[in-house]
């Protein structure tokens, strides 16, 4: 079974080649090679998987080496793979999803004239994601690190001929430029501190090495983790990033790219347990952009916009989780799994939605749409309920998980995490129902566009409402399925450990706080959005509205701080190199013309001169020598 670890990547990466080198040769049925590649290596998933579960919880690691990437004295690197019971859960999510994912672009895309180059670059984000998660040393991640960076500046801005998907690309590829020196960084540390990058030597050698050390590694991954799944302070790219298009805010955003910040953490739980202070600073991000996230989401008008935030605000949530160490990773990787089916359900009945009101994304044009597109509607009010942990359905049993881990760290940290997580359910099912208020409950609000052409909504095909109804199933039944007998910590615990904590609550009082605080988000937004006709353009609202709608200040803070400082520090770096550099060097120049001028003079051709330099050297020695003899 090792042999076919390497399948799993082979397929889409053939498909990204021969879709993206083939021609237009292709194009009428490129779409479809995308598709069946990127299910070949689903298939491949599914046939290693069914061989894992067939063994022991310990013998379940599979490792495949394909050759030696850099064999050199004192440094060696392999193309090697790792499938354990952490990647396996990453491969099945992310070629799962990305295959419905594919099968809803068929239809999404098919009037777009460049759809072929369009598949190429999902069946390469899906090669450069898979290798990441299976890689069994941290180089070779970084390879599957850069080519999903890669993928999504080029599928954010695939739609170039539009300035503002134009600058998103190359925001989203800037700013994780950021976190990927950190990752890089990490790495060269790893190599100096314990002689190898391979998981294995690096985290068993954790015990050995001094906190400092492991320390600087840790938070070096934290900031790595932070540009990959946009967390404070490199979150400023996710929003901008829905100028792609929708495919790809359900890709990035649910099984994929915001997800390898996650899998980072987890995968190098031993470093973080072993330096408690990197351990509480991916605490404190976790816990700031879960709310930051949630705040941004409630003021949003453009539908993809608040989706986005949302996905901001839940990453926090599994970020927050994974820094709470062993009692929080499993629970950290389950809501990952969870989220990529609500959240991917979410963007594509998102793009359902748009698709059938002529790509308009806001919100206040729409209204009453539940008449119109029944199907969108179900899976996506699905999407809804799960994603605010509706009790019973999937986010109910992931969310409150985490919530009860925050509670179980214990001291005070444990009542401020836990109030937190609270704090952010109650804005989740604000924000979410008000998407759903505005979008599917009311009076249609859609107006005649530009050029006099009025919507006609209408329910979209089979290739885009199946893979939402299958998606719709993960969001109801896929968290009660792992919470059956702790199955799926069960499952984990081999790889990444759990410790139950010391929770001052019972589990029964956390479930009735996050019921009481759901039904009081949900109260508020019906209150808003349900009792009230909704203006057609946003009142001014409050400074905290105001500052939400510009992204809480991001992109202003950037600007000043990293924009204007960095224009600043040229023209003071330009400034010194003018002055004081370019002085010295002139200076010295100068210097030596004048001392060569005045020297030319001594070699001026005359006969006379020299007769008088030579008596003048002449009477000098005879002086000092008469002057020698009387000392």
């Amino acid at each position: 079974m090792e042999n076919l670890i390497a399948l799993l990547v082979a397929a889409p990466l053939l498909g990204a080649a021969v879709l993206l080198c083939g021609g237009r040769r292709l194009d009428r049925t490129g779409h479809w090679i995308g598709t069946v590649l990127a299910a070949a290596s689903f298939a491949v998933g599914v046939v290693l998987f069914t061989d894992m579960l067939g063994k022991g919880a310990e013998d379940r690691a599979l490792h495949q080496k394909l050759f030696s990437w850099i064999p050199v004295e004192g440094f060696q690197a392999d193309v090697a793979f790792q499938l354990d019971q952490l990647s396996m859960t990453f491969v099945l999510l992310i070629t799962g999803v990305g295959t419905l994912i594919h099968i809803y672009s068929i239809g999404y895309m098919e009037h777009d004239e460049r759809r072929r180059r369009f598949f190429g670059y999902l069946n390469l984000f899906l090669a450069a994601m898979l290798l990441l998660v299976i890689a069994d040393n941290y180089l070779l991640l970084y390879v599957g690190w850069e080519g999903v960076g890669l993928a999504s500046y080029l599928l954010i801005g695939f739609w170039q001929h539009k300035p503002s998907a134009a600058t998103a690309a190359k925001k989203a590829f800037l700013v994780n430029r950021v976190g990927d020196m950190g990752l890089s960084i990490a790495i060269m540390l790893m190599f100096t501190t314990f002689g190898t990058f391979a998981f294995g030597p690096v985290l068993e050698a954790t015990g050995d090495t001094s906190e400092g050390k492991l320390t600087a590694i840790g938070l070096m991954l934290l900031l790595a983790a932070c540009g990959k799944s946009a967390q404070v302070p490199l979150q400023s790219w996710l929003g901008d990033a829905m100028e792609g298009p929708t495919p790809v805010s359900a890709l990035i955003h649910a099984a994929t790219m915001v997800t390898a910040g996650v899998y980072l953490i987890v995968r190098s739980g031993a470093i973080f347990n072993a330096a408690p202070d990197a351990q509480l600073v991916v605490v404190v991000v976790g816990a700031v952009t879960l709310l930051f996230g949630a705040i941004v989401g409630c003021a949003k008008d453009d539908i993809k916009k608040a989706l986005a935030g949302s996905t901001m605000s839940q990453i926090g949530y599994m970020i927050l989780a994974a820094g709470l160490g062993p009692i929080g990773y499993v629970f950290a990787i389950m809501h990952l799994v969870t989220h990529g089916f609500f959240k991917a359900g979410l963007f594509l009945g998102a793009g359902s939605v748009m698709h059938g009101m002529n790509d308009e994304v806001d919100m206040r044009k729409y209204g009453g749409l539940r008449k119109y597109m029944p199907v969108t509607f179900v899976t996506f009010g699905l999407g809804y309920l799960a994603i605010i942990g509706f009790p019973g359905l999937s986010g109910f049993f992931s969310k409150d998980m985490i919530i009860e881990a925050a509670f179980a760290k214990g001291g005070t940290e444990g009542w401020i995490l836990g109030s937190v997580t609270l704090l952010g359910a109650a804005i989740t099912a604000f924000y979410m129902t008000r998407v759903m208020l505005l979008t599917f409950f009311g009076e249609k609000r859609w107006q005649p566009d530009a050029e006099g052409h009025e919507p006609h909504p209408h329910e979209s095909p089979k290739s885009m409402t199946i893979p939402m109804i299958v998606l719709a199933f993960g969001s109801v039944f896929a968290g009660g399925f792992f919470s059956i007998g702790d199955r799926f910590m069960h499952w984990l615990e081999p790889v990444t450990g759990h410790d139950h904590g010391h929770a001052p609550v019972s589990a029964t009082t956390v479930t009735a706080a996050t019921m009481v605080v759901l039904v009081i988000g949900v109260a508020i937004a019906w209150a808003m959005y349900g009792r009230r006709p909704v203006p057609a353009v946003a009142p001014r609202g409050s400074l905290l509205t105001r500052a939400a709608r510009r992204d809480l200040l991001q992109d202003d803070f950037n600007h000043v701080v990293l924009v204007r400082g960095g224009e600043h520090l040229t023209r003071s770096l330009v400034y010194v190199d003018h002055t004081l550099v370019d002085g010295v060097v002139n200076g010295t120049a100068a210097s030596m013309g004048g001392l060569s001028g005045r020297l030319r003079k001594l070699q001026n051709g005359y006969a006379r001169s020299y007769a008088v330099s030579m008596f003048g050297g002449a009477a000098v020695l005879i002086a000092a020598t008469l002057l020698m003899r009387a000392v």
